[in-house]
C-alpha cells in the first residue's frame, strides 16, 4: 500500500523571525500603497484635475 507523503509530525519553524515575516510583507506593502497615493495626489496638485485624469487614461490605454 502507498504511503502518505505528509510527515507524521509537521515541521514547525521556531525562529524568532518566523512571525516577523507576514509582519514586514504588510507594512511593506501598506508603505508602496502610500507612496502612490502620495504620488497621485501630487500630480493632481501639481498638473490640475482635467490633466490629471487624461494622463491617467492615457497611461492605461498604453498598457492595455
Amino acid at each position: 500500500m502507498a504511503q502518505s507523503v505528509h510527515p507524521a509530525h509537521p515541521v514547525s519553524d521556531n525562529s524568532p523571525t518566523a512571525d516577523r515575516a507576514p509582519s514586514v510583507l504588510l507594512w511593506a506593502g501598506a508603505g508602496v500603497g502610500g507612496l502612490m497615493v502620495i504620488s497621485a495626489l501630487a500630480l493632481w496638485f501639481h498638473y490640475g484635475t482635467q490633466v490629471f485624469f487624461e494622463m491617467i487614461r492615457t497611461g492605461f490605454a498604453a498598457c492595455f
